[in-house]
């Protein structure tokens, strides 16, 4: 266990083990199933969608799958990157696999981010830019958008920049979407990367001096 000088558990750890001793998490926690999210005090950029799917939960790395590739295309970093919790925090609307529907995946339970996401948020002060992935994030984050549908609500990026930028879903099955919806390739993506890149070029050295990395 990673404690601090004092003897103390960091705080980010401290809510760590609280999310996996929750009443709420019983089930998952006796199955041996770990919280899939990625929090550190210096990331600037955090990543909140639904919620970790079955390969995720499984392996214990989020946006395992084809959407987190597509995912990081459409950032445009490298995996190195994205998987840097210095860089990127990843905050799921829910930290555990929910089980299937009919049709995809069971929704995420509507009480988790509401009542971690401000405890985690706190102790990630450089957090830059928030991308929120689809309706269930957009919906918590974008309290304004809730009565606008999600093409709506992607189409009006430019008025939640440069401190939020909704995005649908990286799934392979919104191909039909993308190609009813040519500007959020010709639009919305270049400036989400130009946002990216602009954070992630960002440092402030121990003195406070702003550099270019």
């Amino acid at each position: 266990m990673d404690r601090s000088a004092t003897g103390t558990t960091p705080p980010l750890q401290q809510i760590c083990e609280e999310i996996i001793a929750d009443p709420a998490n019983r089930d998952a926690t006796a199955a041996g199933l770990q919280p899939i999210y990625t929090a550190h005090p210096a990331a600037r950029i955090v990543v909140i969608g639904q919620a970790p799917g079955a390969r995720a939960q499984r392996t214990g790395i989020p946006w395992n799958d084809p959407s987190g590739v597509t995912l990081r295309r459409w950032l445009g970093v490298s995996d190195d990157q994205f998987y840097d919790p210095t860089l990127f925090a990843i905050l799921p609307m829910d930290f555990y696999y929910p089980g299937k529907a009919a049709h995809g995946d069971l929704p995420p339970r509507p009480d988790v981010a509401a009542r971690w996401h401000p405890r985690l948020l706190a102790e990630m002060p450089d957090i830059q830019l928030t991308v929120l992935i689809g309706r269930h994030a957009q919906k918590h984050y974008l309290p304004e958008a809730a009565g606008t549908n999600l093409t709506d609500t992607v189409r009006a990026f430019r008025d939640h920049l440069p401190d939020r930028m909704p995005l649908v879903h990286p799934s392979p099955l919104n191909f039909r979407w993308q190609s009813r919806n040519p500007w959020f390739a010709e639009q919305a993506l270049p400036a989400l990367r130009t946002r990216v890149h602009t954070v992630l070029r960002t440092h402030v050295d121990p003195a406070g001096r702003e550099t270019r990395g």
